[in-house]
C-alpha cells in the first residue's frame, strides 16, 4: 500500500496520475487542485466515485492553503506520504510559439509572465517541498519528483535551436535546480528528489496562434524531427504516465539518481 499526493490533478497528467494510480485500489491517491468541486464531479462521473482518491483544494502560491492541505493530507494518511508528484505548473501562451527576442517587443509583458513563471514554478514548488517534507520523511518510499520539461535542458535547446517556450523553460530550469538543492540536503535521509520530464505531451494548452507564430512552432517541431528521427508528434497522457511511472519505481538514491534530471525514459532522450 502507498500513498501518493499529485498536484495540478484536475486535468491533462495530473489527472491521468490520479487515474493510473488509484485503479489499484490498495494505493491511497491524493489530488491536490484548484477547483474541488468540478474535480470531484469528474472522479464520480469518470471514476465510478473510487473511495482511495481524495480531492483537496490549495493552489500552489497559496502558502496557507499548503499547509491546511498538510494537515488534511496527515489526516488521510496517518502523518506519512510516500510519493509527491509536483505536477502543477503554469504553462503561458504569451510565450509559446515566440522566439525571446520577439517576446522583448513587449518588455512590461515579458517581465510579467516570467515572474509570473518564477512564482508559481519556482516558489510555488519550494513551498509545496518544505511543507510535506515531514510527511514524506515518515513515508516508506520518500520520493519527490518534479515534472520538468526536455527544454530546460540548454544543450539540447542550443543545438537544435529549440527557440520557443523560452520563460516557460527559464522557470523548469531554475526548478531542476531547485530539485538538486533538496537533494542535496535531504538525501542522507533516504529522500530521493529528482525531476522528469514527460516528453511532448497532448494535454490541450495550445491553440489560436497567428500564421506566424505557428510558423515558430513548425520550426521547433523539425528542430525535434532532427533530434529524433522517430518523432511524429505529441504523446497522450497516458502513454507519458505509464513511462513516468515506470522511471519513479526504478529510481533511487542508492542508484545516484537524487538530483538529477531526466526523461520519461529515464535518460537524457527527451522525444
Amino acid at each position: 500500500m502507498s500513498s501518493y499526493l499529485i498536484t495540478g490533478a484536475s486535468r491533462g497528467l495530473g489527472w491521468e496520475f490520479v487515474r493510473q494510480l488509484s485503479s489499484d485500489p490498495k494505493n491511497t491517491v491524493i489530488g491536490l487542485v484548484r477547483d474541488k468541486p468540478a474535480t470531484e464531479k469528474r472522479v464520480t462521473q469518470e471514476l465510478e466515485s473510487r473511495p482511495n482518491i481524495h480531492i483537496l483544494q490549495a493552489d500552489i502560491t497559496d502558502y496557507s492553503a499548503l499547509q491546511a492541505a498538510v494537515e488534511q493530507t496527515a489526516t488521510i494518511t496517518d502523518g506519512a506520504l510516500d510519493y509527491l508528484i509536483a505536477n502543477a505548473g503554469y504553462v503561458s501562451k504569451f510565450d509559446a510559439y515566440d522566439a525571446i527576442g520577439v517576446l522583448g517587443q513587449q518588455p512590461e509583458a515579458l517581465e510579467e509572465d516570467l515572474l509570473r513563471a518564477v512564482r508559481v514554478n519556482v516558489a510555488g514548488n519550494i513551498h509545496l517541498f518544505n511543507l510535506f517534507l515531514p510527511l514524506i520523511l515518515k513515508g516508506q518510499a520518500k520520493k519527490v519528483v518534479a515534472i520538468s520539461t526536455g527544454m530546460a535542458d540548454a544543450d539540447f535547446v542550443a543545438k537544435f535551436k529549440i527557440e520557443v517556450g523560452s520563460l516557460y523553460s527559464i522557470s523548469k530550469a531554475a526548478l531542476n535546480t531547485a530539485v538538486a538543492k533538496f537533494s542535496a540536503q535531504y538525501a542522507k535521509d533516504g529522500v530521493l528528489f529528482f525531476s522528469i520530464s514527460p516528453g511532448l505531451v497532448d494535454t490541450g494548452n495550445l491553440g489560436g496562434a497567428t500564421p506566424e507564430q505557428m510558423s515558430g512552432l513548425a520550426r521547433m517541431l523539425e528542430g525535434f524531427k532532427e533530434y529524433a528521427a522517430h518523432f511524429t508528434g505529441p504523446i497522450t497522457p497516458e502513454v507519458s504516465v505509464e513511462h513516468v511511472l515506470s522511471v519513479i519505481y526504478k529510481a533511487s538514491v542508492e542508484n545516484g539518481d537524487g538530483g538529477s534530471f531526466v526523461s520519461h525514459f529515464g535518460n537524457k532522450q527527451w522525444l
